[in-house]
Parts: structure tokens; sequence; C-alpha cells
């Protein structure tokens, strides 16, 4: 039978040099797995990522509220420095060194094991739809205010499950669509905040821009606020084998979605709260479209509250796709029944859709704040998983084939690290006390999840197989299996 495999496209390619030192190459290029599907390219993927982690400065109203407005500029500047550019490299690397849909599962599988590659994969999955559940959410909380209807009570919840339906069959469509689409909202969501800066260009007084009053900050508001709205770029490891020439255009796109995620994020603050008097109570969730009727009138109200509801339309489809596709290679990987490795006509993971949007359903009802802190608490437990899977592989693998790899020695990449690391710690410990049990409780859940889906393959209750395409990993000793 063959060693449980993640989804690295590891070879057992045995170079010897003087020193001996065994290198081990790595498949250059993409996913050999349904080439006949389309694959998406630097554009769409541009657009994918920044739907993963941002989708416009829609919810960092909040930031301004917590903190007011010099700290919550200052934070959407160096926030990125301390947490989104570690994270976006070593998902460069590391995403362009196993280019096969699992992304961090396979990371995590390949340094420390099948064990805890399935429990990196369960926390980064339920991270992802407790995070979807709040993108339904937001968009009824922007359009409440010109539709009082869809404030509370059964109008509400019938418009959560026909947003949801409608968004999960775009996704099972194929990942084409969801590129493109993507796209064309990125730009529809953008395009009124430009309208809105050159509006407030008279009305901007810069003294606004530093008011701090630090006897009055909610620490654990500001920074779950900005942990939530610059997070999640390691999702996008999930579709690596769904990318053209992964091993170049996912650097790219990382890097250029990096610049456009911390654009659309400050440049808006940066305009509200410079022409706008100073309310921090009102800064809220949906705040953006009243400073746009007081600064261009309803017009512009109505436009930034249809940008909002797009936009939140563009991070669902781009979550769904990484939550649905991870699944998907998982299963090929032989950590969850073969069923969930079954695709679509249209090449898309049918049971992993239908399993995603079930959890976005279930966890819907929950306030912002609850979901935010959550989710939060789960990924921070999987981003520590990627960052030891991270040194580990640079110190076993230093000669591993990686199309991309960060330029910095063991010890560069260890202290690479270590803010993020500290800042995780951070946000664990601010946690409240109902946010930590419920989140310890689904790390539990995980724990003995996974030995339960091996009693079931031992019994056989269900199938487990792991896709030909795959090349084996030995997990007992880490390494590729001989040949």
């Amino acid at each position: 039978m063959k060693q449980r495999a993640s989804s690295a496209k590891l070879t057992s390619i045995r170079m010897r040099e003087d020193n001996n030192t065994e290198y081990v190459g790595l498949e250059d290029g993409v996913s050999p797995k349904f080439q006949s599907f389309n694959k998406v390219s630097i554009l769409p993927l541009v657009f994918l990522i920044f739907y993963e982690v941002s989708g416009g400065p829609f919810g960092v109203e909040d930031s301004v509220q917590a903190a007011g407005p010099l700290l919550a500029l200052l934070g959407f500047l160096v926030f990125p420095l301390i947490w989104s550019v570690p994270e976006a490299l070593i998902t460069a690397e590391l995403g362009t060194m196993f280019p096969e849909n699992g992304g961090y599962v396979v990371w995590v599988s390949s340094a420390l094991g099948p064990y805890w590659g399935f429990q990196q994969g369960w926390m980064k999955w339920l991270s992802g739809v407790i995070d979807n559940a709040l993108y339904p959410v937001l968009f009824l909380d922007y359009l409440k205010s010109g539709f009082p209807i869809l404030a509370d009570g059964i109008p509400r919840i019938i418009a959560v499950l026909v947003l949801t339906l409608a968004l999960t069959y775009m996704n099972y469509r194929g990942m084409t669509i969801v590129g493109w689409v993507a796209i064309l909202l990125g730009v529809f969501s953008l395009l009124p905040f430009l309208f809105m800066g050159v509006i407030a260009i008279p009305k901007l007084k810069p003294s606004r821009w530093l008011v701090l009053d630090l006897n009055n900050v909610d620490w654990g508001l500001y920074l779950n606020t900005l942990f939530w709205n610059l997070n999640y770029w390691d999702s996008i490891s999930t579709l690596a084998g769904e990318v053209e020439n992964s091993g170049r255009a996912l650097p790219k796109a990382l890097f250029y979605a990096l610049i456009l995620v911390v654009l659309g994020y400050f440049f808006p603050l940066l305009i509200g709260t410079g022409a706008v008097p100073l309310d921090r109570e009102l800064w809220s969730d949906g705040y953006f479209s009243d400073i746009a009727k007081i600064l261009g009138g309803v017009w512009l109200r109505f436009w930034i509250e249809g940008a909002s509801a797009l936009s939140n339309m563009g991070m669902f489809v781009a979550e769904m796709s990484s939550d649905s596709f991870q699944l998907l290679g998982m299963a090929e990987c032989g950590m969850l029944p073969a069923c969930f490795a079954k695709r679509s006509r249209y090449g898309t993971p049918l049971l992993g859709i239908l399993f995603s949007a079930s959890g976005v359903i279930l966890l819907s009802w929950l306030s912002f704040q609850e979901i935010v802190a959550a989710e939060n608490f789960l990924y921070c437990f999987g981003m520590i998983m990627e960052f030891i899977a991270f040194i580990k592989l640079r110190m076993e693998y230093p000669a591993a084939s990686r199309p991309y790899k960060i330029p910095l020695g063991i010890t560069g990449s260890i202290l690479l690290c270590i803010p993020p690391s500290i800042l995780i710690l951070v946000v664990l410990a601010m946690a409240s006390f109902k946010v930590m049990v419920l989140s310890l409780l689904a790390v539990v859940v995980g724990l003995v999840l996974e030995p339960c889906l091996r009693y079931s393959e031992k019994k056989g209750w269900f199938r487990f197989s792991v896709s030909s395409d795959l090349k084996d990993w030995d997990y007992n000793n880490h390494r590729p299996v001989e040949p």
C-alpha cells in the first residue's frame, strides 16, 4: 500500500556532489492533473488574492472606532510589513515548491507528517468557512441603510440563504468564471473611492489625521481588525494546481496584490478621516457609505453600497474556491475520503463546495466581531505550524528546487518569522474567554477527527486513495520515497 502522501510534487532526484550531499529536485512548472480544464492566468490570480485578503476597505471602519485616525492609518502601513510581507513571501516560496491543490496542508504534512498536516487543514478550512460566513453579514449591513427590511428577522435569513446559494453556484461553474468575475468586481469596487478622493480634496484637513488618544484605545478590536483585513495570503496556495505556470505567476501575483491591498485600505481611510469631522462612534460597518453621501451626495452613497455588495460577493467566491479546493487536495493526499477528490464537469470540487457552503450557512448567525475574533484565533494556530514547516524544510532540504526562494539563509528565515509570531501570541492572548473556549474545542475536534478517519479507513467504511499524479512522500522519515 502506498505511503500516505502529501500533494508535494517532489521527486527523488539524487545528485551527489563531492561532499555527498543529497539534493531533492522539484518538478518545475505545473501539476499535470486536469490539463483539460482552463488554468488561471496572472491577472485573475492577482484579483483572487486581492479578494482572499481584502476586497476593498469595507470592514476597516472599526479600526478608527477602536483607535482613532492616526493609529488606524499607521496600522495599515506598518502592519503589512510585520505580517503581510512575511506571509506573502513564505506563500510564494512554498506555493511554488509544492504547486498542488492543498497548499499549506502539503507544506505542514511534508515537514511534520500527515497527522499535523490534517490538523492544519482542519483549522484553516474551519477558519476559512468562518471567514466566509462574514461576507453575507457585511453585504446586508451595507444594504440595510437603503433597505431596512434586511436588518433582521426572516427577510434577513432568506437573503443570507439566497445569496449563499447563488454565489455557491458561481463557484461550481469553474475557476475561469470566478477569476474574471473577480477582476470585474474588483475594478467596480475600487472606482467609487477614487471618485470620492477627488471630490474630497477641497475638504481635507490634515490635522484630522493626527488625532491620537492612547487612553481611549480598544486594542483588542484594533488588532483583530488589522489582522483580519491583512491576513489569508496563504489561501491562494490551495489553488496552486489550478494556476498556469504557477512557479512564475504566483510570486508576481502576490507582489502586485500586496500593493493593491495596502493602497485599497490606506487611500479610503485617508480620505474618510481627513474630509469628515471625527466621531469615532460612527465608524462601524458601513460608515463609508455615509461618508460618501456627505461628500458626494446620494448617488455616491448608492455606488459605495453597491461596490460593498459586489466586493463581498468577490470575497465569498474567492474564499470558497480556496476552501473547496483545499478539501480536494486533502482527498488527493489520502487525508479525506476519495469522494472529496471528485470534480464536476466544470473541474470544480463538488463535495468541497457543498461542505463549505453548509458551514457558511450554519455560522452566518454570528456577529461581525465574533466572526473576526473566532477566525483569527484558529488562523493563528495554523500560521504557527506554517512557520515551523517553512523553517524545517529550509533546514532539512536547503537544496530542494524552489522556483521562487526568499533571498535569506536559515538565520534570516528564522528572523523573518519572529515578528509575525510575536503578533500571533498577542492576538491569541487578547481573545475573549468565549472565543478562546470555542476555538480550543474546535481544535480538539480536529485532534480526534483524524484518528477517527483512519479508523474508518481501516474498517472500510470510506474509501481513501492517493492520486496517481502525486509523488510519494515518506512521512516517517520526511523525505521522498526511494524509487
